[in-house]
């Protein structure tokens, strides 16, 4: 009885440890593809693989959500002035912002959503969404940036997203480093400690 519950137990042991490391591997790998365009809140154009050689936070958010995205805007804000004073921000480390809901979230939304937070348009914190023109398509391209880090939404018929709670902090090359918890749980401090090792 006893080697049955020691082989019983360490067989989920190992399919435990398996799983662990299936995703910590998956996140070590997780990098953006260099070929995706999306649209600024200036209406600009923006490609992944052709931006500057700083690492970024990228944050998933949109503008309808009722606590979870405002409040860890809310903190990136906080954290952005941290940056400022050891004066990293925008020279060597960015904020991208995207948006899971470009049908709403237009270019304009998201420059009223900046204003609203006091963040001056400086180019060093980017929100994205796709063009108005063919926000079907769009909406792939997003999906596609954020199931490169099993980031999950989806909209349950209110208009309510359902998501993941994680921002991710990636390197000049768009690939992963490490991943944030969201909201309330988000420590600015911790990532501001992380991006500062990471310079």
């Amino acid at each position: 009885m006893k080697k049955i519950y020691l082989i019983s137990s360490l067989i989920v042991l190992i399919g435990i440890t398996s799983g662990i490391s299936f995703f910590l591997i998956r996140d070590a790998n997780a990098q953006i593809p260099e070929d995706i365009t999306l649209v600024t809140m200036d209406e600009e154009n923006y490609t992944f693989g052709e931006e500057t050689e700083a690492i970024k936070l990228v944050e998933f958010i949109y503008t309808h959500c009722p606590d979870i995205c405002p409040t860890t805007t809310q903190k990136m804000n906080l954290l952005r002035k941290d940056l400022i004073q050891e004066g990293v921000y925008g020279k060597e480390v960015q904020f991208v912002t995207i948006t899971i809901d470009p049908y709403r979230d237009t270019p304009e939304v998201l420059r009223k959503y900046m204003d609203n937070f006091g963040l001056e348009n400086d180019g060093n914190w980017i929100f994205l969404t796709g063009d108005p023109a063919d926000t079907l398509e769009e909406q792939k391209k997003i999906k596609q940036v954020a199931d490169t880090f099993q980031f999950q939404y989806r909209d349950p018929g209110n208009g309510f997203y359902v998501h993941s709670t994680f921002t991710y902090l990636i390197d000049k090359n768009n690939k992963f480093i490490k991943k944030f918890p969201m909201g309330e749980d988000f420590n600015k401090d911790e990532v501001f400690e992380e991006i500062m090792d990471e310079i």
